[in-house]
């Protein structure tokens, strides 16, 4: 590829001034000192995807043609190396318009590449994150230290790599790659805070966390550990029937058995030591009792099935296991969205239908289990055939079917 002599090798310039302060995380930002260098047109989105693209990999050498696929990705362009010089020639304008004496060596062309001028003093986030990440993975460290050092990283990360530059091709894996040692960081930290016992500092690292990716299992499961060591298993308790509702109705999975070990023991650990009856008996109260079924977690489902299993065989009354099953014509799992419609109108159908004194909960993500009290099998036919009258009052989807299957508790 020809050259002109502006894109011929030229010696690098010496900057004596404040340095360049990149951030990459959650956005894009370049400030010289005082100066915030800023993207002031719609038409500069390619100057500026250039620009972000030539930063991260700095320390590396980009071919031309690399350079052609980040930028133009699958579109098709007559003349790319003319393209691509124009580019360069605009980011060098952008810090001219700024009096920036370095802005005609910002970007060098050395070795048949266009390049970021590393000569010129530069702090990049991305960087200082990786370079705090590998000094607080080192078990030499002194723990404190390493504290320290995990805290400062996941402070660096303000959001996801470049997320407002869209989902360029380039962005996509890059991204990935500091989305993960995040949460290795934030995984190690929250390990290292427990062995210390500190658990106000657990949940606001948790808390934080969940911001960036609220699907990330292992740190649900560290914030529910923290609530119940500072002794709010209450709290513990609610924030795991939101875990266990929000991975059900969003991923169609249950939570993992370690989440759910770590459930059961905060089920049985008792708040205090309390001898008034009266005050125990309020605390087993419903604040606002709905009418129909009761509906409950499904580890606590198990355990009313397990004590109806022994009490049934002395009692005048049936039990019924009731699995109610919604799927798309083909028998499939409807997709998420109509699942959601379906699911909540299911729920109150349910709900309504039946007695105070039956309880049901999410199976999965297109189930509920039901455990139904009747005297005879009759009454449970008509108290199903009300739910299937409802729900298909509510919702209207022709393609969404539920299926019923019933057996009498063993």
């Amino acid at each position: 590829m020809s050259t002109s002599k502006q894109d011929s090798p030229q010696r690098l310039y010496t900057w004596e001034g404040p340095p360049v302060k990149v951030n990459m995380f959650g956005g894009f930002t370049i400030q010289v000192g005082e100066v915030l260098v800023k993207n002031s047109s719609s038409r500069s989105y390619q100057v500026w995807n250039l620009l972000e693209y030539l930063i991260a990999f700095r320390h590396k050498t980009i071919s031309t043609t690399e350079m052609y696929d980040a930028l133009w990705e699958e579109d098709d362009i007559d003349n790319p190396a003319n393209a691509l010089k124009n580019l360069i020639y605009r980011i060098r304008s952008v810090f001219g318009n700024y009096d920036l004496p370095f802005a005609k060596s910002i970007v060098t062309y050395t070795g048949g590449t266009y390049q970021w001028n590393n000569d010129i003093p530069c702090t990049v986030d991305v960087e200082e994150f990786e370079g705090l990440y590998k000094r607080a993975s080192n078990p030499a460290q002194p723990v404190e230290l390493r504290i320290e050092n995990y805290q400062n990283a996941i402070e660096l990360y303000k959001g996801n790599f470049l997320a407002s530059s869209g989902y360029k091709n380039w962005i996509v894996p890059v991204g990935s790659y500091y989305k993960s040692i995040y949460f290795k960081c934030v995984g190690d930290l929250l390990g290292l805070l427990a062995d210390q016992q500190r658990y106000p500092e657990m949940e606001t690292t948790c808390q934080k966390a969940l911001m960036i990716d609220q699907f990330e299992e292992v740190v649900h499961e560290y914030l529910i550990m923290a609530l119940s060591r500072q002794g709010q298993q209450n709290k513990a308790i609610a924030h795991y029937n939101f875990v266990s509702g929000l991975f059900l109705g969003e991923l169609g999975v249950k939570p993992s058995a370690s989440l759910r070990n770590l459930y059961r023991q905060i089920a049985k650990t008792a708040k205090s030591v309390e001898i008034d009856i009266g005050i125990i008996r309020q605390d087993f109260r419903e604040i606002e009792p709905a009418d129909g079924a009761f509906y409950c977690e499904y580890e606590v489902f198990k355990s009313v099935y397990q004590v109806l299993a022994r009490t049934a065989p002395r009692s005048d009354q049936s039990v019924y296991v009731v699995l109610l099953t919604i799927t798309d014509q083909l028998g499939e799992m409807p997709d998420p969205e109509q699942r959601k419609g379906a699911m909540s109108a299911l729920f109150g159908a349910v709900q309504k239908n039946t007695r105070r004194c039956d309880v049901f909960a999410r199976f999965s993500a297109s189930q509920y289990i039901l455990l139904l009290s009747t005297t005879s099998t009759d009454g449970c036919d008509i108290a199903l055939r009300r739910v299937s009258k409802m729900y298909k009052q509510n919702y209207k989807a022709a393609d969404i079917e539920v299926h019923t299957k019933i057996e009498l508790l063993e």
